[in-house]
Order: structure tokens, then sequence, then C-alpha cells
């Protein structure tokens, strides 16, 4: 019991790790303002570029668990993560902000990889789906905790919210102390990293949930009008409650699933629709905008754990970490495309790139894609069956 106890306190604080991908969310309209010459796009790709990095750095450690052990991974990650929110204090350089961004991604890769894999080893079945859904509540945890600070310090100075990195360190020494060292996986004759289809379609729905669901953060800060317009706590509250859902989803995500079952994912992505559709509608309105984070993070924290046990359920245990790794980086994969592409058809349909024309059109699309969602489920024979062994 204390050794699964060391092991979720472990989870935690990988999941903290994750959290900060969002930590400077809340300051970008400031960093906008900073770097006037500096192109939107890029400016939301602070946000993203750390995806676009992790996703080649999570098909690599899908590989080198066979080489190194998972807790000398983790432990690099939590140093990486560490050292690259100091970074932007050395000079005032829009590059170097995006460049520390880019480092960061390498721990992120490992950190989301790496969190499956534990979860996968040392939890089986049912627990499995606890311990995911506790794992999504902590990424939850760790994003308010990024988010809403952030905001905080982004009153102080945009390069401030940097200092929420020092949670690496912290995690590195938990890491150190709470989780066992398994050693490499091996690979042997009956169990081989090897991927099949489900794992491919599951990632493919992965991909499109991420391209919408990842302008909630990108957009927001810019998105809010009226009275609101600027305030670095509002926006930090709005991602701080996008972040908080995660974590009441996370808690309940076993009793979502008996439910939703084999639905879950696509799900999730009418809950993203709803969140999208309010932002449209509500930019200037506070309450709409809390309940319109609560949706989106809702489908997040529905969306990720569940998608990641479904991949982990589908191989055996020695290709857990590539089956979540091949996830994870289409996920990344479209959490960097978002920006480009939905800025791009933005001016292509209406003329001009504005946050109301790209959560819209992320409304619509997210819509395209759960009716995608569930007809793959509709006709997933074996999903059925686990969902009825369990």
């Amino acid at each position: 019991m204390k050794k699964k106890m060391n092991i979720i306190i472990a989870i935690i604080a990988i999941s903290f790790l994750q959290g900060l991908q969002l930590s400077i969310s809340p300051v970008l309209r400031q960093i906008a303002e900073h770097f006037p010459e500096v192109d939107d796009s890029l400016i939301q790709m602070l946000i993203t570029i750390p995806a676009l990095v992790a996703m080649v750095i999570a098909l690599i450690s899908g590989w080198m668990v066979t080489k190194i052990s998972k807790k000398k991974l983790l432990l690099f990650a939590a140093l990486i993560s560490g050292v690259s929110g100091f970074l932007p204090f050395i000079a005032d350089n829009f590059n170097l902000l995006l460049f520390s961004r880019a480092f960061y991604g390498v721990g992120l890769g490992l950190a989301m990889t790496m969190n499956t894999a534990v979860v996968a080893e040392f939890f089986e079945g049912p627990e499995r789906v606890t311990a995911m859904g506790i794992q999504a509540a902590s990424v939850g945890s760790g994003m308010v905790v990024s988010t809403t600070l952030g905001g905080v310090l982004g009153s102080f100075g945009f390069e401030k919210a940097y200092l929420l990195h020092i949670i690496g360190f912290i995690a590195f020494v938990i890491l150190l102390v709470c989780l066992p060292d398994t050693g490499k996986t091996v690979p042997t004759k009956t169990e081989k990293v090897r991927l099949n289809k489900r794992v491919y379609l599951v990632s493919v729905v992965g991909f499109l949930e991420w391209i919408f669901l990842i302008t909630f953060n990108t957009n927001i800060a810019m998105h809010i009008s009226g009275s609101l317009a600027g305030n670095t706590s509002v926006s930090g509250i709005l991602t701080g409650i996008f972040s908080g859902s995660q974590i009441v989803m996370g808690l309940i995500l076993g009793a979502i699933t008996k439910k939703t079952k084999n639905f879950t994912l696509p799900v999730a992505m009418v809950s993203l629709c709803v969140g999208c559709g309010i932002l449209v509608i509500f930019p200037s309105n506070l309450i709409m905008l809390m309940i319109a984070a609560l949706f989106c993070g809702f489908s997040q924290g529905m969306f990720v754990p569940t998608g990641m046990v479904m991949v982990s359920n589908a191989v055996p245990q020695v290709a857990t970490a590539m089956a979540a790794a091949v996830f994870s980086c289409v996920m990344n994969f479209g959490q960097f495309l978002s920006p480009i592409l939905l800025n791009n058809a933005s001016k292509a349909i209406f003329g001009e790139v504005t946050t109301s024309n790209v959560y819209l059109l992320s409304t619509v699309g997210i819509s395209i894609a759960a009716l995608y969602a569930f007809y793959l489920s509709a006709t997933d024979e074996e999903g059925r069956k686990q969902y009825e062994n369990n």
C-alpha cells in the first residue's frame, strides 16, 4: 500500500511538470504588447512549440525505455523543466523566450510519455482507469497552480510567470525519493514493442481533439473583451477554471466511463463543442466565460486519460510506452498545427484573423470530429468488449 502511495505521489509530481505548459498562457497579451513587432501566431507558439518538441521526444522516448529506465528519464525531464524557466531572465529577447519554451518541450515530451508508462506498469484493469484519472486530476492541479499563479505573477511583469518552473526542481526531489527504479524495459519473444490499428485510430481522434482544444489557451487572454480586456487576473482565473475542471473530471472519471463506456471520447468532444460555442457568443460576460472554461476543461480531463487507457490496453506491457508516445505525439502535433491552420482558415473564410472566428471554426470543426468519433466508437467491437469485461 505504501509503495503504491509513493507511486501516486510520483505520478502527481510528473503531472505538475506537464501543467507548466500553460504557465505563461495568462500573460500572452503582455508579451504581445512588449514585442509589438512579433506576429500573433509566433506569440501563440509560446504555448504550442513545447508540444512540437514534445512530439519528437515522445517518439524517441518510446524506444529509449529499452535503453534507459523510466526513473532516470523522468529525473532528466524534471531538471530540464526547471532550468528552462530561468533562461528568459538572461536577456530581454523574444527568440530566447521561444527557445526556453522549446527546451521545456523536451521535459514535457518525456513527462507525458513516461507518466502513462508508469501508470500502466504498476496498475491493472479498473485500477488503471482510476490511476489515470488521478493523473488527469493532477495535471489539472498543476495547470491550476501554473495558470493562476502565472496570472498573478504576470501582473508584476510577464517574465515573472517563468519563475513557476521551480516546480521542476521540486518534482526532481519527489521522483528521486518516491519512484522505484524498475530498470529498462526488456522486449521478449512473446511481447514486442509493436503497435496495432486501434492505437492509430484512437490517436487520429486525439489529433482532431487537440487541434481545437488548444485554442482555449492560445486565444483566451486575447479573446476577452469589454471591461475585462487586458486583465491578466481574469485570464488567469479562466485558465485556472479550465485546469481545475480537469481535477474534478479526473476524480470522477471511473464513474463517468461506467456510463459513457466506449463513447467517452466523443462525449468529451461534445463538451468542447459546447465550451467553444459559448466563447463565441459571450466574449465579455465573465460568468459565461467561466462556464465555457468549465466545459473545455471537462473535455480535456475526460479525453486524455481515457485515450491513454485505451492505447495502453491495446498493446502488451512492453509496448505501452510506445503506444503512449504515439498518442502524445499526434496530440502535440495537433497543438502545434492549431494556430497555423485555424488562423489561416479564419483569414481565408472571414477575411481577418480574430479570436471569435477561431472559436467559431473550433465549434464547427470539433462537431464534425465528434461525429467521426461516434462512428468509430460504434464500430469498435474490441473496445466494447473491454468495457463489458470491466
